[in-house]
């Protein structure tokens, strides 16, 4: 009977150091998140920052007399008789929502027809896509321009859009979900009637998510915040997105007087993009650990 005691006393004091060390854990994770954001931080207090405020030295970490000032000044600086400032916000929303879901209809739908579909060159088709990652897109970008060029994009919203909706990786991050996909359900559904548009976006979709929603988040980003490309296929000021806007201001090294307002920028860049990965966070972890990428 005693003998019993003290085994069960021993299991509660085991039990206690186990607690002991997750709480730990769990505080010295909570730190280190901490620690991570205070770059967000930072960046969010700068920018309603006051002039005096932003040559401080050493530098204030947090603000003392936040001000809407930045922005108003980023607004003015930007506006023109012919071209508000909103004009800019607008077209990279416009460009941006718009590349990601055709990003996504023709990744899918173009991974599922050539897996599911093995249609006759599939090896070769997808050995060319898997080459085509080997190049760095700067090697690319004279190519490009001649073929936007010769089909008489430039200057016109839609070379903004349509080259950047195939993309190797995106196609190849897919492909390695739908190749998961089990067959007998596809061939249950095609017995049950169902055509195969219906099969792909009722069955096929739905089971991807995790993927495409990752495929969001990497479109979303480098959509959003692609200014080489309005640079070299934009001439029309009133065609021209926000991040090359933005550019205008701190290009070259911005002066003292824009400081505030390349502060207030660098918040309205960053934030949305925040914004998004924190909501779809856990379908790209998800992703991640199915499709055997490592960030």
């Amino acid at each position: 009977m005693v003998k019993f005691k003290m085994t069960k006393s021993k299991m509660n004091v085991l039990k206690v150091k186990k607690e002991g060390k997750w709480t730990f854990v769990y505080i010295f994770m909570i730190a280190l998140v901490a620690f991570t954001s205070l770059p967000l931080v930072y960046l969010i207090s700068t920018a309603f920052k006051p002039l005096n405020e932003l040559f401080l030295f050493p530098p204030r970490f947090f603000v003392k007399e936040p001000t809407l000032k930045n922005f108003t000044d980023l607004m003015l600086s930007l506006s023109s008789s012919t071209v508000p400032f909103t004009r800019y916000i607008l077209n990279s929303l416009y460009v941006t929502v718009i590349t990601v879901i055709l990003t996504v209809f023709v990744s899918t739908l173009g991974a599922y027809s050539l897996v599911k579909h093995n249609p006759p060159g599939t090896r070769k088709l997808f050995k060319f896509i898997i080459a085509t990652m080997m190049f760095s897109p700067y090697v690319t970008q004279i190519p490009r321009y001649l073929v936007v060029n010769s089909i008489g994009l430039v200057n016109k919203i839609a070379a903004l859009i349509i080259p950047n909706i195939a993309v190797s990786y995106n196609f190849f991050l897919i492909k390695q979900f739908v190749e998961q996909f089990p067959n007998e359900l596809l061939e249950a559904a095609r017995i049950d009637g169902a055509g195969e548009f219906y099969t792909y976006w009722k069955i096929v979709m739905p089971v991807l998510t995790p993927a495409w929603s990752t495929l969001i988040v990497f479109s979303y980003v480098s959509s959003w915040n692609d200014y080489f490309s309005p640079l070299i296929y934009i001439n029309n000021q009133a065609l021209k997105t926000l991040p090359l806007a933005l550019r205008t201001i701190s290009g070259g090294g911005a002066s003292i007087g824009r400081a505030g307002a390349v502060a207030a920028a660098t918040m309205l860049m960053t934030i949305p993009t925040v914004v998004v990965f924190t909501s779809m966070q856990n379908k790209v972890m998800e992703t991640m650990v199915h499709s055997g990428i490592k960030g």
